[in-house]
């Protein structure tokens, strides 16, 4: 009987994704095919290519990635495009404007996506700095968007999120 607290680390070599019919993520892991898998990032803020979680269809955890970077190309390219799918997130590049009104923090942005606003009742606990010149920005509705790095944004917006950082 498998330990179900027990963390299997895949071995690069044991593991193959593909898309299945209709676009589903589906693959090989230890030799076993599985015809849907679910991928979830086990520190998602934090590692966002590495200690990855290979699921079945129930949910069942089969393996952990060590690191994506050393898969083959192919299933490297589907488990990216799994993984932007699972945690869409936009990338900011660049802040208009952040302003405090009444009890609210309202954020104009530029994304990758487009322009976007998002508002906060409090900067702790809807800005997350995972690490680096990262930040995590979570609006009171539950919308996110990234700033990879702060630092490298243009000077309007590094003068935006002096007084917030």
């Amino acid at each position: 009987m498998k330990d179900r607290y027990e963390i299997a680390i895949a071995d690069p070599e044991e593991v193959i994704f593909s898309r299945g019919q209709g676009g589903v993520f589906q693959g090989v892991v230890g030799g076993k095919p599985y015809e849907e898998l679910i991928v979830y990032r086990a520190f998602p803020f934090l590692y966002t290519t590495q200690f990855i979680s290979i699921r079945d269809a129930k949910g069942e955890e089969l393996c952990i990635i060590r690191d994506i970077a050393e898969l083959d190309d192919e299933s490297l390219k589907e488990i990216e495009r799994e993984l932007q799918f699972r945690y869409f997130l936009p990338r900011v590049t660049r802040v208009d404007s952040v302003k405090q009104k009444s009890d609210l923090w309202l954020w104009e942005l530029q994304t990758n996506l487009g322009a976007t606003r998002i508002a906060m009742r409090n900067l702790h606990e809807h800005m997350q700095f995972p690490g680096g010149n990262r930040i995590i920005l979570t609006d009171i509705n539950g919308k996110r968007c990234e700033i990879t790095d702060w630092q490298a944004l243009d000077g309007h917006s590094r003068k935006q999120l002096t007084d917030v950082v």
